[in-house]
């Protein structure tokens, strides 16, 4: 059995993603793509470039996610291209998106990982700097943390099933109803 640099990538990112970054050997990696430690170090020369090989292209769209937001306005029609991106990021690279959310802040001093974390603080400083009202901020941080967090756990909410393009649409509608201007409560509430 002939295992390529592709096919490590994806069972050690299948492996990360489930056992954890920390919990995963390089001999584990090995053992379940049928090859010695020394075959996988033949291709990664350490775990920790391993990893970066796995999620360095998740990495690479968000920040081109990010640039496109940046270059436009939160209108309507920007907030709904983003939206759709953004969908379209967690829908592709949910494994990668699992292991920033349950990992990323555990894994200090990972450059890769740094990495995934200052685009998460980027998005996190768009939005602080472009919405204006508490609750607007609370409401992207909800509805995109949310739909990141549905997907890395989807196995076990039971709705992995549904066919991708109605889950994409689904998603999309969602958050643009979540994310919808807010008219200012004139009430004050307690």
């Amino acid at each position: 059995m002939s295992t390529s640099s592709d096919d490590l990538r994806a069972i050690a990112l299948a492996e990360f993603a489930t056992a954890g970054y920390s919990a995963t050997s390089l001999h584990r990696i090995a053992d379940l793509a049928g090859l010695s430690k020394s075959s996988v170090l033949y291709h990664y020369s350490s775990k920790e470039t391993l990893l970066e090989a796995t999620i360095a292209p998740a990495l690479d769209r968000m920040e081109q996610i990010l640039d496109a937001l940046e270059a436009r306005t939160l209108s309507p029609e920007g907030r709904t291209a983003f939206l759709a991106e953004f969908v379209d990021f967690i829908l592709q690279y949910r494994l990668e998106v699992n292991m920033f959310i349950n990992q990323g802040p555990s894994l200090v001093d990972v450059p890769v990982i740094d990495r995934a974390n200052d685009l998460v603080v980027r998005l996190s400083e768009y939005f602080a700097a472009n919405t204006g009202s508490v609750e607007e901020k609370m409401r992207f941080g909800i509805a995109l943390g949310g739909a990141a967090y549905m997907l890395c756990r989807a196995d076990s909410l039971n709705f992995e099933s549904a066919p991708i393009e109605q889950t994409r649409v689904a998603l999309v509608n969602i958050l643009t109803e979540l994310l919808a201007p807010v008219d200012p409560i004139t009430t004050n509430r307690i």
